[in-house]
């Protein structure tokens, strides 16, 4: 189905899915949230397209991801209890849906990747982040709380260093996100390409079943 929010491009048995809201630096809405988790159920379900066997996920823009789009987080105030569980609710579906991919999902980061963007990094299985980027748990200096990225992040980066992540809010350096098991390569911008290709390619000397069993 087409996509507002997402582009989509097959190059033979790759994914290239790039979050392309670039005039909002890709943030997070309903909408957003929607269509990847329309795009991953896809992907995952028995009429799935088996051809796909990795995916790469990268951002538009300036930036990966600036998060939640603070204009439509705003619009919660309004909500009732209950809309706003449903909203969390549904991005927490979309987190799980991607994490739960049957192929790995490669992250191409760059620029920055905060809050929700960072979760996104989180259900990557390999991520490469150009050495300039900026990650960073960042929901509390909004007095929000990384509520439905924090069950990824914990697997991916334990507790040690999420307590103070999460806590402190701070945005953090790419060599630290290295650091602490949140991204595997950090390269220069020129690099960055060559660096998801070769990955890319590792990936696609495997056994496809093999790979699919060692994920889950």
């Amino acid at each position: 189905m087409p996509y507002e929010f997402l582009t989509t491009e097959r190059d033979g048995p790759v994914e290239r899915l790039t979050l392309n809201r670039h005039d909002r630096r890709n943030a997070f809405n309903d909408r957003v949230i929607a269509e990847l988790t329309d795009w991953a159920s896809a992907i995952r379900g028995p009429a799935g397209d088996r051809r796909v066997r990795v995916v790469v996920l990268a951002g538009a823009g300036e930036v990966f991801s600036a998060g939640a789009d603070a204009a439509w987080m705003a619009k919660s105030i309004q909500l009732s209890q209950a809309q706003n569980l449903s909203d969390a609710m549904a991005a927490a579906r979309m987190y799980a849906a991607l994490d739960a991919l049957p192929v790995p999902l490669i992250g191409r980061i760059h620029g920055a990747a905060f809050g929700g963007g960072a979760g996104l990094a989180s259900v990557c299985d390999i991520v490469a982040a150009e050495e300039a980027t900026v990650f960073g748990f960042t929901e509390v200096k909004l007095g929000i709380v990384p509520a439905t990225i924090a069950p990824f992040v914990l697997a991916k980066i334990g507790q040690g260093a999420a307590r103070e992540l999460f806590l402190t809010g701070a945005r953090f350096s790419a060599a630290h996100a290295r650091q602490i098991g949140l991204v595997n390569a950090v390269v220069p911008a020129p690099d960055l390409d060559a660096t998801v290709e070769r990955y890319v390619r590792e990936i696609l000397s495997g056994g496809p079943e093999a790979i699919a069993v060692a994920k889950a």
